[in-house]
């Protein structure tokens, strides 16, 4: 949705005329109609608020300039029924302090209209310079006895750049941005490097890393710089690359990514990528060019002022043409001019953002934070919803999914409790994630875990320790190979799953395994079928295995499916999507996310996600749960028919009130007085604000739209 601000937006990044200013440099957007700063306004993320506070102060100045305008205006006194003073010059405070107004506080529609005028498309700008351009000129000839007294229209000059200047305000505000989806990027990457140098080494910033050198990346440290290893091995976090919050083993000759982090061991790398051709710099570029590409929004506030420019003037034209055909000079200028003021948009210029302000601001009480404004209007024509599985549909963290005991052995049997506490005595002192599960689950189930002593840790194996007086190891396949022993039948059906599977040895012995899993939200199912009652198509995305993906997909009733997608190509299956003709909501949390989050026609990001997913979104969820995102489709849908209804109101009462004010009546005795058409004009603007006012209502609540 676009309106007039995006060009008082641009206009802005000159030094304007008001109190203080903040000499802004220009952004490379296109100047006039059309100009856009949200979707694919990468460029200038922190301007957003200066002009938030640019057209607050200059609202509230000229505010203050026009109640004295108003108050002494000749023709607002004759309209309510009251004398001015008898003071001598006070006749010429309204012309004063009007052309202030007029000079400074229309600045930005002046501006703007040039814009319109050089792009040759005509629109709010065009319209409301004409209105007041009109009006400052009819009332500095009425006030020097050069046109009839009744075209005074000091007040109405004043009370319309005021209003205008608040709607500009309210939809500045609505769209500022706070976060930068390319400063996040940046920020993955380590403040210092530890380089390998001939006398030991040294400290130095990622930046001066060169090709070739040897780097040491310490136990939950970040890589600094694209690399391959070439001593040790670990456990690598790779989550805000890949989204996935499985730990990789990474082995000597392995590549490693700069902005993950070892988990369990340091290790030393060789670099082997820096600056723009490391993978992050990569995703950096494709966030970029989602960005820059990213499809407008039908813009009806433009649409509907272009129309009634060409309306207005017309009207006018015709006005002119016929009361001077009728011989009538002196009403024909009257008529003319008392139109083309009338013309102007009063409660066009409130109608979307009044809509934009409270929807974003009823969202936010609903844990839906609207940064694009584009992306709220877009999500009503969604026709399908594209979720990342990770952190998003599921928890994004291992959990002990299932536990299964030996049975018989020799020492006797073991309960599930007692094995989950040996498991996680054992794990106690690891730092690895799904250490961390089993410790966790323990916990949850209550169970008192036994201490732990001895503990060693071999990557890729597993972790030994001794608890009392017995050998517990915890580990994978290899540890099973090296301690000649054979997995539980219970690992087959796990394996088909997808499941992480950890088998507990106690001195040697088998006695039982725990299967690890991503645990799907009991949220998503609720979210899948109410999805699908809105008519929606329902896909998943994701890194994980087909046998992964698959059992989620299954559990959900997910419409369609791509697993091992690698994080570069996220954004070309949502490309892909767009090319068989739906319209994409895209939902992540994971840098790799970031991409497809900007290329999708909507991007909503997880607020429990990263940054840079954040800022990559035009939608933030402040939940994890998946059913926020009816929440954005309802208050999409509610808000269109809001703006709608208003841009009908304003548009309709143009329609009525021109032709009346033209004369068109006028044979049967009625033109429509200005002061009439002034008082019509007003509660125009009272019943858009009404009518707007009925988005509270709404109701938000994920609970109740998920069920």
């Amino acid at each position: 949705m676009s309106t007039h601000a995006e060009h008082t937006q641009e206009q802005m990044h000159e030094p304007a005329p008001t109190p203080e200013h903040g000499g802004h440099e220009a952004h490379d957007a296109p100047q006039g109609a059309g100009a856009h700063a949200g979707h694919g306004g990468h460029g200038g993320h922190g301007g957003h608020a200066d002009h938030v506070g640019q057209f607050r102060r200059l609202f509230w100045w000229n505010l203050l300039l026009a109640l004295p305008v108003i108050g002494f205006s000749t023709m607002f006194a004759m309209i309510l029924g009251y004398e001015l003073p008898g003071i001598p010059g006070i006749e010429w405070i309204s012309p004063a302090l009007g052309t202030v107004i007029y000079v400074w506080g229309g600045r930005p529609f002046l501006t703007g209209a040039v814009d319109e005028l050089k792009a040759r498309k005509p629109g709010m700008m065009l319209l409301i310079a004409l209105a007041i351009t009109t009006a400052f000129l009819s009332s500095m000839g009425a006030s020097l006895g050069l046109l009839p007294h009744e075209l005074d229209f000091w007040w109405e000059l004043a009370l319309l750049v005021v209003i205008m200047l608040l709607g500009h305000w309210i939809e500045m505000r609505s769209l500022a941005q706070t976060t930068s989806a390319l400063d996040s990027l940046a920020a993955l990457l380590p403040d210092e490097a530890e380089r390998i140098t001939d006398s030991g080494t040294e400290t130095v910033a990622p930046s001066e890393l060169r090709l070739g050198d040897r780097v040491i990346v310490r136990p939950g440290a970040r890589v600094p710089a694209d690399g391959r290893i070439v001593e040790g091995s670990a456990a690598f976090d790779e989550s805000m690359i890949t989204g996935e919050s499985r730990a990789v083993q990474r082995e000597v000759g392995d590549p490693v990514v700069a902005g993950t982090v070892a988990t369990d061991s340091g290790v030393r790398i060789e670099i082997t990528a820096v600056g723009d051709d490391t993978a992050l710099a990569g995703i950096r570029r494709l966030v970029e060019t989602a960005q820059s590409s990213s499809s407008r929004a039908q813009r009806l506030a433009d649409t509907a002022a272009a129309w009634l420019f060409w309306f207005a003037l017309g009207a006018a034209a015709i006005t002119a043409i016929v009361w001077f055909a009728l011989g009538m000079p002196g009403d024909a200028i009257v008529r003319t001019i008392t139109v083309l003021v009338i013309a102007c948009p009063h409660a066009l210029g409130l109608a979307i953002p009044l809509v934009v302000s409270i929807a974003t601001e009823r969202a936010a009480r609903g844990g839906v934070l609207v940064k694009d404004r584009l992306a709220l209007e877009s999500m009503r024509t969604v026709s399908a919803v594209l979720f990342d599985k990770t952190g998003t549909l599921t928890k994004g963290a291992p959990t002990v999914t299932a536990v299964e005991t030996a049975g018989a052995r020799s020492a006797g049997p073991i309960g599930e409790d007692e094995l989950l506490g040996l498991a996680a005595a054992a794990e106690g002192d690891s730092e690895h994630p799904l250490a961390a599960a089993i410790v966790r689950a323990a916990a949850e189930r209550g169970i008192a875990v036994p201490a732990a002593s001895g503990f060693t840790s071999s990557p890729a194996t597993g972790v030994t320790a001794r608890v009392e007086g017995r050998t517990v190891s915890v580990g994978g396949p290899s540890m099973l190979q090296r301690h000649g022993a054979t997995e539980l039948p219970a690992a087959d059906a796990w394996r088909e799953q997808g499941s992480i599977i950890l088998h507990v040895l106690v001195d040697d012995e088998v006695v039982g395994a725990l299967a690890l899993a991503d645990e799907i939200r009991a949220e998503s199912r609720q979210a899948v079928d109410a999805l699908h009652e809105r008519g929606l198509t329902v896909v998943m995305i994701t890194g994980d295995a087909e046998a992964v993906a698959q059992s989620v997909a299954a559990e959900l009733g997910i419409d369609r499916v791509f697993a091992g997608v690698r994080p570069e190509d996220k954004a070309a299956k949502v490309a892909e999507l767009q090319g068989e003709g739906f319209r994409v909501a895209m939902v992540g949390d994971g840098v790799n996310d970031a991409p497809a989050l900007a290329q999708a026609d909507v991007g909503i990001a997880i607020g429990a996600g990263t940054d840079v997913a954040i800022g990559s979104a035009g939608v933030i969820l402040a939940s994890d749960d998946p059913r926020s995102v009816l929440s954005v489709i309802e208050l999409s849908r509610a808000s269109y028919r809001k703006m709608t209804q208003n841009l009908w109101w304003a548009a309709g009462y143009n329609l009525i009130s021109v032709p009346l004010a033209a004369g068109v009546l006028a044979p049967i005795g009625f033109i429509l007085p200005m002061s009439v058409g002034a008082l019509l004009m007003s509660a125009s603007t009272v019943v858009v604000a009404l009518n707007a006012q009925l988005l509270r209502r709404l109701d938000l609540r994920p609970d109740r739209l998920g069920r």
